[in-house]
């Protein structure tokens, strides 16, 4: 068997809400949204600026309505107000079909991309 790296979630365009670099570590993230697109607590996830040239991994946990912060080190590598790409992945066999968000400037789904979807 071979097992293949897909993507299973995204949330496309999240705003940082705060950073707190004194934290030990990971990335806050509406637990709504989480449920949303399959991403669990302590998952793996990426964040990739969209302004800027940051790209750091580290892990999710649900928090508030309306938040994504970065703790610890990755607090530095981004600030309040830039705009992030957040990805996870899994290993499989089989083809996965990834659940994909666009986030509103409030971090709200603005819409739905799933399955993929070549609009911005």
């Amino acid at each position: 068997m071979r097992l293949n790296q897909l993507l299973k979630a995204k949330l496309h365009h999240a705003t940082i809400t705060y950073t707190n670099p004194d934290y030990v570590g990971s990335v806050e993230i509406d637990r709504d949204l989480l449920r949303r697109v399959g991403i669990e607590d302590g998952e793996m996830v990426h964040i990739w600026a969209v302004d800027h040239k940051a790209r750091i991994v580290t892990y999710a946990f649900g928090g508030p309505k309306g938040v994504v912060g970065l703790n610890g080190g990755a607090a530095h590598h981004f600030n309040q107000g830039d705009r992030v790409v957040i990805a996870a992945f899994t290993l499989s066999d089989e083809p996965v079909v990834p659940s994909v968000v666009h986030l509103g400037e409030n971090n709200e789904v603005a819409r739905d991309m799933t399955p993929f979807h070549v609009l911005g």
